[in-house]
């Protein structure tokens, strides 16, 4: 997994993606792919990402997951 993260980094840093855009994006991915693992709980959701709910509830609402 490690080999994988540093590819995908090295491609992203050759095509010019900014550290904000590529931090976005992983977070937003992230985030939906917990949320789903607990069928939308995000109570359980925020405990998994060990963040609070309501901090979760924001992310969601700014990434309009």
């Amino acid at each position: 997994m490690k080999q994988q993260l540093e590819e995908l980094v090295v491609e992203m840093v050759d095509k010019g993606i900014r550290f904000s855009e590529a931090k976005r994006e992983f977070e937003k991915r992230f985030i939906t792919r917990v949320v789903q693992q607990h069928r939308g709980n995000l109570s359980r959701a925020a405990k998994d990402l060990r963040i609070h709910r309501n901090t979760l509830g924001k992310k969601i609402q700014d990434y309009k997951l």
